[in-house]
């Protein structure tokens, strides 16, 4: 072997080397499906860039650290990590269940969101089912909203389906969401004060009622008939 083709073959390796250093981490922040601002007036365009760029920033780059020494357990998906928090190690399992969650909760949370009037309304078999499960669609974002005002400190309300996929209405502190639970969430509304606290400081309660404002309920409609098929 010559000296050139030497060199070529180690600069090969490192090269090589390089590339699997800086591959890809496993979870990365999803594409935002719309602008900043595209919320207001009820969610502000500074919260939502701090929240998504910062926040979730963050739970994803965390989680990525959690997971990075086990190749088998970078290859799962968020869900499958909560789902098998249990069985993961400990020395992870406390940082899956809150940055994981956090990932996950706040991947769902952008997707239900949709500018005022853009989201439509509960339509075929969800509004069908809220109207038997909670008497109305108002009935249902009532009691979701009395179930984030609940929440102490920080945390969220879920719609989510039970195990049976019947709806129901609970509430979850810090990042833990209805999977730890063996439910499978539709609908999240974000209680932690960075979600809103730059426009509305401590008056959570108007909060609440400004982002029912901008469900994306065609989403939630959607997905609600995917996850009962």
């Amino acid at each position: 072997m010559t000296r050139r083709s030497l060199l070529a073959l180690a600069g090969g390796s490192c090269g090589a080397a390089a590339f699997a250093q800086t591959a890809a981490p496993p979870f990365s922040l999803p594409k935002l499906p719309y602008a900043y601002d595209a919320l207001e007036p009820y969610i502000d365009a500074r919260t939502m860039e701090i929240h998504y760029t910062k926040h979730h920033q963050a739970y994803v780059t965390n989680l990525n650290n959690a997971v990075a020494a086990d190749a088998q357990l970078a290859k799962l998906s968020v869900d499958e990590l909560l789902g098998r928090l249990n069985s993961l190690p400990a020395s992870i399992r406390t940082a899956v269940r809150n940055h994981g969650g956090g990932h996950a909760n706040h991947s769902l949370f952008w997707q239900t969101l949709a500018p005022a009037g853009k989201g439509g309304k509960p339509k075929g078999p969800l509004a069908d089912a809220l109207n038997r499960s909670f008497g109305s669609q108002d009935a249902a974002e009532e009691k979701l909203r009395a179930a984030a005002a609940s929440v102490f400190g920080s945390g969220w309300a879920w719609l989510a389906l039970d195990s049976e996929s019947k709806l129901l209405i609970e509430s979850t502190p810090n990042q833990d969401g209805p999977l730890l639970a063996g439910h499978r969430p539709l609908l999240g509304i974000d209680v932690w004060e960075h979600a809103y606290y730059l426009k509305y400081q401590n008056r959570r309660p108007e909060y609440l009622a400004a982002i029912m404002k901008v469900v994306n309920w065609d989403f939630v409609s959607d997905r609600y008939q995917s996850l009962t098929r």
